[in-house]
């Protein structure tokens, strides 16, 4: 039974789906880093949120780790690097805490706008304020969005509401997307020149930490306020608090971070600054949601399904045109190893409908498949291009977004040397067929156990096979014969019940008549 470490509180019903998909849940809180190594040898998957962190170490100490679940949108407590070299995919729920991120966002911006917690202080303190803390409306003003992603973008959606005129930085963002949103794309300087509010959403990296900083703030409007939900150290804060102490800018608002927890900073003694500590999903709602998706990734990785919110995957998720044919894919991969011999290059077709898409994911199936029956250590869709590499493997990936062929809406098709194979889904359940063997045209259902049969096209020869076979005590399942396109030669395509063993398979390919015999095992 899988054994998944949690390390940090997560909601129970994102323990429960883990614990029902058959899972041994071990939770173990508020351990230290040299307890945590000492707990996580043979645990299959970890889970953490924040505080955890995820260093080359304890991935060192996680030998049986498939998989690091981060029950939140953040990463930057987890080594990817260290994770993908060793083959242990990440995952995050990226989805959890957006509503509630944008939700708080707009709460620091209508609070530094209009001073609340000045003046609740004030009031409760017995003071009557009101002339002191006057604020600024949001209406009409120019709200600056630095990363236009999923909070970004839910932020940009609630100020529209609010009559505010929205701009954007995000290089990754195109012209048409932003126009569709109603932002203006501009870049980092001209944001911070003409905001009146600027708020923060980038993620943090080596890119971005200092980016907000002292001369940036200098090129700003005296009236701007500066939010951050995102991430800590974004905004310089030193920077920050000297700039609103010197009425460089306005004021800020801020709920994270360079170092948390934070107690003691010289942003806490600034009016014009609002602070809260890291609120940004704390709510109910983002709780559950983040320990319900967090919980379904894991699953799907221990299964060794595809995992959408995989963030070390060199592929983009699968819509639902191809993720039916994943499974497929991986399938074919396995038992084309067999086929392939020593080919130092694969190339793996998407044809029809799924070739319009972006097939990474596809290929990386197959791949999958293929290393699996190649190599002896456990293949991921993180490490299988890894392996490949070490391997001296090339995967070519081709698309042919036009119809398959004449017979079939969309193909699958591998190709080494001499060799192919090609499946798709047929009828209404999607059922897997194996159609092309080379230059033969075929209909079988893919097995764990076939034989890929060439001989010489002359009468005779099937009955040979089959009586050699039953001799053998082997029973056959499916099987397809016929002509293949190289003249004087015919191919059976045969899936016996069980896996024939070597000396079965060389008396047949002793066999008058017989000019090749490959065993493909699924």
């Amino acid at each position: 039974m899988p054994r998944i470490l949690v390390t940090e509180e997560l909601a129970e019903g994102g323990l429960q789906k883990m614990r029902a998909a058959g899972h041994e849940v071990d939770v173990r809180l508020g351990l230290s880093p040299e307890e945590l190594c000492g707990v996580i040898p043979g645990a299959h998957a970890l889970v953490v949120r924040s505080a955890t962190q995820v260093d080359d170490a304890l991935l060192a100490a996680g030998t049986d780790l498939v998989v690091v679940g981060r029950a939140g949108v953040g990463l930057d407590n987890v080594d990817i690097e260290s994770a993908t070299r060793r083959g242990v995919m990440v995952a995050n729920a990226p989805e959890s805490n957006i509503v509630s991120a944008a939700e708080h966002t707009m709460a620091m911006l209508l609070a530094v706008a209009r001073n609340v917690p000045q003046a609740h202080a004030a009031l409760v303190q017995g003071r009557w304020e009101r002339s002191k803390w006057e604020g600024v409306e949001l209406f009409d003003k120019v709200l600056g969005v630095a990363g236009l992603g999923r909070i970004g973008k839910l932020v940009a959606q609630r100020a529209a509401a609010f009559g505010m005129h929205v701009i954007a930085y995000d290089p990754w963002v195109s012209e048409e997307r932003a126009r569709a949103m109603n932002v203006e794309l501009v870049d980092l300087d001209g944001l911070v020149e003409r905001s009146d509010f600027l708020t923060v959403h980038l993620p943090k990296n080596k890119d971005t930490i200092g980016l907000i900083n002292a001369e940036k703030m200098s090129r700003a409007k005296k009236s701007l306020r500066i939010i951050n939900v995102a991430r800590g150290g974004i905004v310089d804060e030193a920077d920050l608090a000297d700039a609103v102490k010197n009425g460089v800018i306005a004021g800020a608002a801020l709920d994270v971070f360079s170092k948390e927890p934070m107690t003691d900073s010289p942003l806490f003694s600034v009016d014009g600054i609002v602070v809260t500590p890291h609120l940004g999903a704390s709510t109910t709602e983002a709780q559950d949601r983040a320990g319900d998706d967090i919980a379904d990734q894991i699953v799907l990785a221990l299964a060794g399904d595809f995992v959408p919110y995989a963030v070390n995957i060199s592929a983009a998720d699968a819509n639902e045109t191809l993720k039916p044919y994943l499974p497929l894919a991986e399938r074919l991969g396995a038992l084309f190893a067999g086929a392939a011999g020593d080919s130092t290059e694969i190339e793996v077709v998407a044809s029809g409908e799924i070739g319009a898409y972006d097939t990474r994911i596809l290929t990386l199936s197959a791949l999958k498949g293929f290393l699996g029956r190649r190599v002896s250590e456990s293949v991921t869709f993180v490490n299988a291009p890894q392996i490949a590499e070490r391997l001296g493997l090339t995967v070519k990936e081709t698309k042919n977004p036009g119809s398959a062929n004449s017979d079939y809406v969309n193909l699958v098709t591998l190709r080494a040397g001499s060799h192919s194979i090609a499946a798709t889904l047929v009828g209404q359940r999607r059922q897997a067929r194996i159609v092309l063997v080379d230059d033969h045209i075929t209909d079988v259902p893919p097995s764990d156990n076939m034989l890929v049969v060439r001989n010489d096209d002359r009468p005779g020869v099937i009955g040979i096979v089959g009586t050699l076979l039953g001799n053998r005590n082997v029973n056959i399942a499916d099987m397809d014969v016929g002509r293949a396109l190289t003249p004087g030669t015919a191919l059976m395509v045969i899936a016996p019940t069980a896996e024939v063993d070597e000396a079965t398979v060389a008396e047949l390919r002793a066999a008058p008549g017989i000019i090749e015999v490959t065993v493909l095992r699924g």
